[in-house]
C-alpha cells in the first residue's frame, strides 16, 4: 500500500535545452543538478539544500512530433497504477503513455477530462523521494487552472478521493477557487482559470527564502 496515495510525489521538468534549464534553474532558486542517466537514458535530478527536488530530461522526440512543448509535469501516487488509469479513463481523462515501468517506478502519462496533464507512479524508488513541501526549493502549492472547476473536483475526487478542504488566513478573491487536500494533507487548489489563459494546466509553485 502506498503512505502517501493520491498525494504529489516527484516531478519533472521536459525541456527542449537541458543545459539552459539547469543555468535557469540554478540562477532563479538556488538548485544544484545531478547527472543520474545511463548510456541510454540520459537524465538529472534538481537538488536543493534540502534533498532531492525533481528529475530533468530532454523532452522524448515521439512527443515533439505529436506538438508536445516543454512543461512541468507532476506524478500522483496510486496503489495499483492499471486501475487508476482504467478508472481515469472511465472518468473521460486521456492515457498518453500507458503504465510502463521507468527509472523512478511505474508510472503512466496522463490527462484529466479537461485535458490538463499529470503523471500516475507507483512504487516510486527511495532516491526519489523528497523532503516536506514546506522546506526551502520544495514544491509547496499545486494549482489546477481548469475550464470548470466544479467539474475538476469531482473528477479527482473520484479519481482519488480528494477532499475540499480550507486554508487559515484571507481567502481567495477567485470565486471558483476550491482547496483540496488528499489524507487531510491540504495540497494546493483548484479554479476555473480566466479567459487570458488558453489552456487547462496544472501549476507548481516552488518554495524561496526572499
Amino acid at each position: 500500500m502506498v503512505e502517501r496515495q493520491g498525494r504529489f510525489v516527484w516531478y519533472e521538468l521536459l525541456t527542449t535545452d537541458v543545459a539552459a534549464a539547469k543555468t535557469f534553474y540554478r540562477d532563479v532558486i538556488g538548485w544544484q543538478s545531478q547527472d543520474t542517466g545511463t548510456s541510454a537514458f540520459a537524465y538529472s535530478l534538481f537538488t536543493s539544500s534540502s534533498g532531492v527536488v525533481a528529475g530533468l530530461m530532454d523532452l522524448p522526440e515521439e512527443g515533439r512530433r505529436m506538438g508536445a512543448t516543454p512543461r512541468w509535469v507532476g506524478y500522483v501516487a496510486v496503489d495499483d497504477i492499471d486501475a487508476a488509469a482504467d478508472r481515469l479513463r472511465k472518468l473521460g481523462g486521456a492515457i498518453y503513455l500507458p503504465p510502463t515501468d521507468s527509472n523512478i517506478g511505474r508510472l503512466s502519462i496522463v490527462a484529466d477530462a479537461q485535458a490538463a496533464d499529470f503523471a500516475l507512479v507507483a512504487g516510486l524508488k527511495p532516491e526519489r523521494q523528497h523532503t516536506p513541501s514546506d522546506a526551502p526549493g520544495q514544491v509547496g502549492w499545486h494549482e489546477l487552472l481548469a475550464s470548470d472547476s466544479a467539474k475538476a473536483f469531482a473528477f479527482y475526487n473520484q479519481l482519488f478521493g480528494w477532499e475540499k478542504a480550507e486554508i487559515a488566513g484571507p481567502k481567495s478573491s477567485v470565486e471558483s477557487y476550491q482547496v483540496f487536500a488528499a489524507d487531510g494533507v491540504t495540497m494546493g487548489g483548484i479554479f476555473t482559470k480566466f479567459s487570458r489563459e488558453p489552456v487547462v494546466f496544472w501549476l507548481y509553485y516552488f518554495n524561496v527564502a526572499d
